[in-house]
């Protein structure tokens, strides 16, 4: 059993705001992660996904609003609500000069897991990846994709319950990125752990999932894409996404959105 069944949501964002200065990034900005569910965080770039993880992850500190980890405060009791987290950050962050082991081992030693324990651990997320063979390469010499597995599997090395990735697939072919989709979905369905998955590309969500659709630092709407679609009396997420967002065209796999016709609603 995860931790959190039947207890509180996985995460639990109430009325956070951010701002830069004169620049709100985030504007009362509220919304819950089911247990056990993939939630995409859907929102063109600038939507303020990066501030919004930047603040779950306790990088910046929460001063507006609240947001708690399986009923945990980031702010009151950060060491039990980060240790709960597994983080993927958009930019890449491994040692390039370093092995991959020694990447990974690095990590889990930041953790407090013992080297018997993370070896075991390494080898066996490696091995679920098909990467093991990986584990002595540079990382320098894996491909895009392959490095942004292994810092999955980093982020995995504590057994989180709650896995956090930013754009994960940016700057990855259609193959990668549809390859690190499935290693996700895998992980939620087989392992039941609680995903929270920021993107701006519409073909990323399933109708399965859960959305929080995020404009300009707002949410616009938030519950299952089945729910979404039909409040907005549209065909499909991609034709609610526009309408809430005031677009007339979305991306897809890549590419910058088309921006909106005058007169259209934003």
């Amino acid at each position: 059993m995860r931790e959190g069944e039947n207890g509180p949501p996985a995460l639990e964002v109430s009325a956070v705001s951010h701002s830069y200065g004169q620049k709100k990034a985030l504007d009362a900005v509220s919304f819950a992660i089911p247990l056990g569910r993939l939630t995409v965080l859907l929102g063109l770039n600038g939507a303020g996904k990066t501030t919004l993880f930047s603040l779950i992850s306790h990088l910046y500190d929460t001063r507006q609003g609240a947001i708690r980890v399986f009923g945990h405060d980031i702010r009151q009791t950060p060491g039990e609500a980060l240790r709960r987290l597994g983080i993927v950050f958009q930019a890449r962050t491994l040692d390039l000069d370093l092995s991959v082991g020694q990447n990974l081992a690095y990590h889990a030693a930041l953790h407090g897991i013992g080297r018997l324990r993370a070896k075991a651990r390494i080898h066996a997320l490696l091995s679920q990846i098909d990467m093991a063979d990986r584990l002595h390469d540079k990382a320098r010499s894996l491909s895009g994709g392959q490095m942004r597995r292994v810092e999955i599997v980093r982020a995995l090395l504590h057994d989180p319950s709650l896995l956090l990735l930013d754009e994960a697939t940016v700057g990855l072919d259609i193959r990668s990125r549809a390859d690190i989709l499935a290693t996700i979905r895998a992980l939620v369905a087989e392992k039941g752990i609680s995903v929270l998955w920021a993107t701006h590309l519409i073909d990323e969500v399933d109708d399965r999932d859960e959305v929080v659709i995020l404009d300009k630092g707002r949410v616009l709407a938030a519950g299952p894409v089945t729910e979404i679609v039909t409040k907005t009396g549209t065909a499909d997420i991609r034709q609610a996404f526009a309408a809430l967002s005031g677009l007339t065209a979305v991306p897809l796999g890549g590419g910058a959105p088309t921006l909106p016709a005058v007169g259209a609603r934003r």
